[in-house]
């Protein structure tokens, strides 16, 4: 079992990084609103993204450099959309996840801080994690934590669904209204991660070859266990919602702190009190852990693609990035800490409405000349990429003609 976590690397941290925001707060959400009625979307909205998250591994193992390479490679402009999308994008992000950690740490641990405070707090706690170089540690944490997060939610499912407080309807359901629309799209848009994230997988991918070969066979079976991992939890925050919450008239608090409370409440219903600071303190370190990757990855990514751009290595770069992303971060929290709901459905649908340009962007570089052709997707995978996209454009567009 050891030898196998070791192995899997990347696959674990893509399932660590997307059991965030996505599944903790809105696929509980939409079990608590709309019961098992958008179970259809979260299956769908995996199966459609699939291709383009694979694709980030896959490109790793095929020619042994990232995408934001392939991006560069394709054409200097990609990289350059790349490089304005992530700019306009990565501090509402790190804002929206930082704010949920916050919220779950106010309520977990008695101590009497505001949600600014908190916010600082972690904010400082996971820079100085990163300038230190901690961070291989937390990697190992995170994967015991995802499995335990895993292993819980799977119990409080069951114990939920063993005496549930309401017939159990299993009815699809299409939101038509302006509000159901954009919880739609939002529920989208990280479920279970945004497009970009496989960008970094491309990264970690190559990190992890760094300690044997890495293959196109192992790099997507990696892979595949992670996303299978995401679908599962993200179905079993759906139905713990949905038994719980759904039809009783309670509904999430826009309020991260009053949110938090609301979901580990949750289990503690499910599996008693006991389980109070086993899934409090799980939550926290699998929001934690998303916090401090996002607060990694995109000063990273960030720092690749200016070095690309610019045709040169600059000294101090990615410590220049964690400043600006750390200031500009800031100044969002200051003005909207209690507006969580706010946050992350402004982030998540900004995650959606960027998504058709990392579709086609994934798909044309992993049909680029520089990629062996024995390593390029089969005909079946490039149709339905192709489906995909177009799919993922006509959501957006969909999306916008509500507004």
């Amino acid at each position: 079992m050891k030898t196998l976590l070791k192995q899997l690397g990347p696959g674990l941290l893509f399932a660590g990084a997307a059991i965030g925001v996505s599944h903790l707060v809105q696929s509980t959400r939409s079990g608590a609103d709309y019961g098992f009625g958008l179970v259809w979307v979260l299956l769908l909205i995996h199966i459609i993204k699939y291709p383009f998250f694979q694709y980030g591994p896959r490109y790793a193992a095929a020619t042994g450099t990232s995408l934001l390479e392939g991006y560069f490679n394709l054409n200097k402009a990609v990289l350059i959309a790349y490089f304005i999308i992530n700019l306009l994008t990565m501090f509402t992000i790190q804002t929206a996840v930082t704010v949920v950690t916050a919220g779950i740490a106010s309520y977990v641990f008695p101590v009497d801080w505001s949600l600014t405070t908190w916010s600082v707090v972690i904010t400082i706690l996971c820079t100085t994690l990163l300038l230190l170089g901690k961070y291989n540690f937390l990697d190992n944490l995170m994967k015991f934590i995802v499995i335990t997060l895993t292993i819980s939610t799977l119990i409080a499912v069951g114990i939920a669904g063993y005496e549930p407080h309401q017939t159990i309807d299993f009815v699809q359901i299409l939101p038509t209204d302006a509000a159901g629309v954009a919880f739609l799209i939002a529920f989208m848009g990280w479920m279970p991660a945004p497009l970009d994230i496989s960008i970094w997988h491309s990264l970690w991918s190559l990190e992890k070859a760094k300690e044997g070969k890495l293959t196109r066979k192992s790099a997507i079976f990696d892979f595949n266990i992670g996303f299978l991992g995401t679908i599962i939890v993200g179905t079993c925050f759906i139905a713990l919602g949905a038994l719980v919450m759904h039809n009783t008239g309670v509904q999430f608090s826009a309020s991260s702190s009053s949110f938090a409370k609301q979901l580990i409440d949750l289990y503690t219903s499910s599996l008693g009190n006991w389980a109070f600071y086993i899934i409090g303190i799980a939550a926290f370190t699998t929001m934690f852990s998303t916090t401090l990757t996002t607060l990694d990855a995109s000063p990273r990514v960030m720092s690749k693609t200016i070095e690309l751009i610019w045709g040169r290595t600059i000294k101090g770069s990615y410590n220049i990035w964690l400043v600006i992303l750390i200031l500009g971060t800031g100044c969002i929290l200051f003005l909207l800490t209690s507006e969580m709901g706010t946050l992350i459905e402004i982030a998540t649908i900004l995650s959606f409405l960027t998504a058709p340009f990392f579709a086609i962007a994934n798909y044309c570089v992993m049909n680029g000349k520089n990629v062996p052709l024995e390593d390029r997707p089969s005909k079946f995978l490039n149709a339905f990429s192709i489906l995909s996209i177009i799919l993922l454009i006509a959501f957006s567009i969909w999306y916008l003609t509500t507004l």
